[in-house]
């Protein structure tokens, strides 16, 4: 184990030489194949250090596969950082549950003009105003050039340099945390970027026994994958410990391949959860996965792994195709169902997973498992829109070029009271029409051509139009994705951030729309009139899709005696909605939300 700020693991290795602030200083293996400094001045184990590895007769020095900071970028020298000298404001922060909460999802590169950390914290109070409880910045680690995603990470431990670097980190969540947000860092363990991974000179941190789609697997059952495995733990639990983030969000997690008895997802979750007992404070687990197992987040006790939660994407796609009615690749299996989307949207909402061991035509086979009696619908974590969903079209374009806000704000109203835990991306909130596509800014011009000519043949197979395909190396792609927050100076946008506002508070005041149980969901609709209402105990939401006005029976019982003298509802996207007798009036594309007014409608 890494015992000193230079020890590293090595076993590749037959010679190790440290190079710390210009001298080279020799070091000696343990039986581990963790290697040591010899001799080294005592200055050095404290005073900020610019250091690298000489391995074998190769004269270039190589970065600590655990470095802290990485100032020069991926290739160059890694730079000591003491986590401990930072000096926290955030010791009232108890932490927050997943139960309840809503995350928004942020890019700190485009968040704001600056696409910085520091920068970020200056937009924090428009999210607490919003009432989010949760901010879930893309990955953060070290990465190839100026600009990227930040999936195609080589230096987990590392922050990205241009956003700031640890240090900024820490100023980030401590005024998240003294602000009641918490931080739930997206962090990706399935693979490592094409360009600055050294860590193969060092161990068998990669293996070709697994292939992932962005090429060998990570080593985490083969010969030496203890310490690999120790990589990621020792990683994770960084993140928590250094930098008091609440949770992570774990990339992909079909793509770590891991055929031990324990799969790593478990020994991080051990980890993880008795960490959170020492810190006194909740950790969260999310994965990211498609493949609809809820063994994911099934206890340890009957087979599962433990996980808090997982992003669900079945919620996403029967929404998509509700508000837009595009039937073309995945949602074709949301599509073709009665209703054009409607029978999925229901499925979905009382089921959790659309894909429950049915048929998917688009993967042209039975695909995932039903989720076990009781289980709590907060663990799956669900959006209209997220960095995927958007990023991925081939040009990034958000539901807000395609669709009026008064549809937003239909999409927003069934987020936001479904029983799912809702998750907002950067911008959605007031329709923010800026992009958010795929960009890159790798140095190497090898490295860059082959970003962009493999991003176009990727949407070429697909059959799309590869002129709208923006081209990632291009300076102007990244540009095109920052937020524009002037936007927020024009009514249209002020009107759906105030949507936004508003159902956040109904799910503070009303406890029927944060209850876990899908047992208690309801649904009817009409695929011709194009409407769908879904009841959460005594609250009713309605949600017409559809360009005309509709006619939709409202159920009321003693309960709603008030409600019904008053005529009025709890929300409304628009003013158009009224009640006549049990029937409540919808003007096209709107939302309402019915139910036992006790303090009076809930206006913005």
């Amino acid at each position: 184990m890494r015992d000193t700020r230079f020890d590293v693991w090595a076993p590749l290795a037959n010679t190790m030489r440290l190079v710390a602030n210009g001298e080279t200083y020799p070091m000696r293996s343990s039986d581990e194949h963790w290697w040591r400094p010899v001799n080294l001045p005592e200055e050095l184990q404290t005073a900020e250090v610019d250091y690298g590895y000489l391995i074998d007769d190769d004269p270039t020095p190589y970065p600590d596969p655990r470095s802290r900071r990485q100032p020069a970028g991926v290739h160059g020298l890694s730079r000591t950082f003491d986590a401990s000298a930072y000096e926290w404001g955030d010791q009232e922060w108890r932490g927050r549950q997943l139960a309840g909460s809503v995350i928004y999802e942020l890019h700190i590169g485009t968040f704001t003009p600056d696409g910085t950390l520091d920068a970020a914290i200056d937009k924090l109070d428009h999210l607490v105003d919003l009432g989010v409880d949760f901010v879930e910045p893309l990955p953060v680690n070290a990465f190839n050039g100026d600009a990227g995603w930040g999936y195609d990470g080589v230096y987990w431990y590392a922050v990205h340099e241009p956003y700031g670097g640890p240090a900024a980190y820490q100023r980030f969540v401590d005024a998240c945390h003294q602000r009641g947000l918490g931080v739930i860092q997206d962090v990706v363990y399935n693979h490592l970027g094409p360009a600055g991974n050294y860590l193969g000179k060092f161990g068998p941190y990669v293996s070709s026994r697994h292939q992932t789609d962005w090429g060998d697997g990570i080593n985490l059952d083969g010969f030496d994958s203890d310490q690999v495995r120790r990589y990621i733990i020792d990683n994770a639990l960084m993140w928590c410990t250094d930098f008091h983030v609440d949770g992570l969000r774990l990339d992909a997690v079909h793509a770590l391949v891991d055929t031990r008895a324990k799969h790593i997802l478990e020994d991080l979750a051990d980890e993880i959860h008795a960490r959170s007992a020492f810190l006194g404070r909740p950790l969260t687990l999310i994965a990211e996965s498609d493949m609809n197992a809820p063994r994911l987040f099934t206890a340890q006790s009957v087979g599962g792994y433990g996980l808090d939660g997982q992003w669900s994407d079945d919620f996403h796609h029967a929404a998509h195709v509700s508000l837009t009615r595009e039937a073309d690749g995945y949602y074709e299996d949301f599509a073709e169902t009665e209703g054009h989307g409607l029978e999925a949207l229901k499925k979905v909402l009382t089921r959790g997973f659309f894909h429950d061991g049915a048929l998917s035509t688009f993967r042209r086979r039975h695909h995932g498992r039903s989720l076990p009696p009781g289980t709590n619908a907060w663990r799956l974590v669900v959006s209209t829109q997220n960095h995927d969903q958007i990023g991925n079209r081939a040009r990034g374009d958000r539901l807000s070029e395609s669709l009026p806000s008064e549809q937003l704000a239909v999409g927003a109203t069934l987020l936001m009271c479904s029983p799912f835990t809702p998750m907002l991306f950067m911008g959605e909130e007031w329709g923010a029409t800026t992009p958010f596509q795929f960009f890159s800014s790798h140095p190497e011009p090898e490295l860059a051509e082959a970003t962009s000519k493999g991003r176009i043949s990727e949407f070429a197979r697909m059959g799309w139009d590869v002129a709208e395909v923006p081209d990632p190396k291009d300076v102007e792609t990244f540009r095109r994705s920052r937020l524009d927050w002037m936007e927020l100076d024009y009514p249209e946008h002020q009107h759906l951030l105030h949507c936004y506002r508003a159902l956040i508070r109904l799910r503070r005041t009303h406890p029927e729309l944060t209850t876990p149980w899908l047992r208690d969901v309801s649904v009817k609709y009409d695929k011709d009139a194009g409407w769908l209402a879904f009841w959460r105990g005594d609250l009713q939401v309605i949600c017409n899709f559809a360009a005309t006005a509709a006619e939709v029976p409202v159920d009321v019982d003693v309960a709603w005696t008030t409600y019904r003298e008053h005529g009025e509802c709890l929300f409304a996207t628009q003013d158009g909605v009224r009640i006549s007798g049990d029937t409540a009036h919808m003007p096209p594309h709107s939302a309402a939300v019915f139910g036992p007014i006790t303090e009076g409608p809930l206006k913005d």
